[in-house]
């Protein structure tokens, strides 16, 4: 079956999912990390787009990025990520079939507080996964850039972080505290994304079904489960 086209209009924030093949391994070592930073940070330059979070996990990477007028398509963009990497771990591990997972996943995302909850549902990839229990702890992600203000040249800090307060120091304070809440009310956001393809509030979700004509969770494949006796 032909793949169907991918929505991935410029003026909008995307979230991306692309995980290891069969759901393997894509980071072995910490200079597995440091190139797949590098090479983002190639791409970037090239294609000039805007990283608002990110988390590297051992077998998948989750991004917030957003293309801009004067750079490259999404697409160009997740292609020549991917492929470089996949063909620097070709190369170094003697890796010998697909590397990734199907096509990247992308969500669109609304430039407002769903953008925040995007980016600490992103950031709190590790403690879902049991990997640590704070995020502050986790090396390969921008947690540490909006809660404690770490350097990262690669984080292009976006316009919903500032507006949580003009100090700076308070910001990071009100950052910390909502990905708290997030940890605390959502569970981590455990599933928050599963099968969604537009994320925000009803005005702008029906403003880009009707732009679009897409739907903004994906409809599961299948037939529905039924639910188990006794199980409400």
């Amino acid at each position: 079956m032909p793949r169907t086209a991918r929505i991935a209009p410029k003026e909008y924030v995307y979230h991306i999912l692309t995980r290891g093949n069969n759901r393997e391994d894509v980071f072995k070592d910490e200079k597995d990390y440091k190139k797949y930073i590098e090479i983002l940070r190639r791409y970037k330059e090239k294609y000039n787009f805007r990283l608002y979070h990110y988390v590297l996990m051992r077998n998948h990477v989750h991004l917030v990025v957003e293309p801009t007028e004067e750079g490259g398509t999404l697409a160009e963009i997740m292609k020549g990520i991917n492929l470089s990497y996949a063909q620097y771990f070709k190369f170094w591990y003697k890796h010998i079939g697909h590397f990734w997972q199907d096509r990247y996943k992308s969500i669109i995302i609304s430039k407002d507080d769903y953008l925040l909850a995007c980016g600490s549902y992103v950031e709190l990839n590790p403690v879902r996964a049991g990997v640590v229990k704070d995020p502050r702890d986790y090396k390969w992600s921008s947690y540490n850039v909006y809660a404690y203000g770490k350097a990262d040249p690669l984080i292009d800090v976006h316009s919903v972080y500032k507006g949580l307060s003009k100090n700076e120091r308070e910001r990071r304070r009100r950052y910390r505290e909502f990905v708290r809440g997030m940890l605390r009310e959502k569970e981590a956001m455990k599933g928050e994304m599963d099968r969604r393809v537009i994320y925000g509030n009803e005005e702008f979700i029906e403003k880009v079904r009707k732009e679009y004509n897409i739907e903004a969770v994906m409809r599961q494949k299948g037939r529905p489960r039924k639910e188990k006796k006794g199980k409400k």
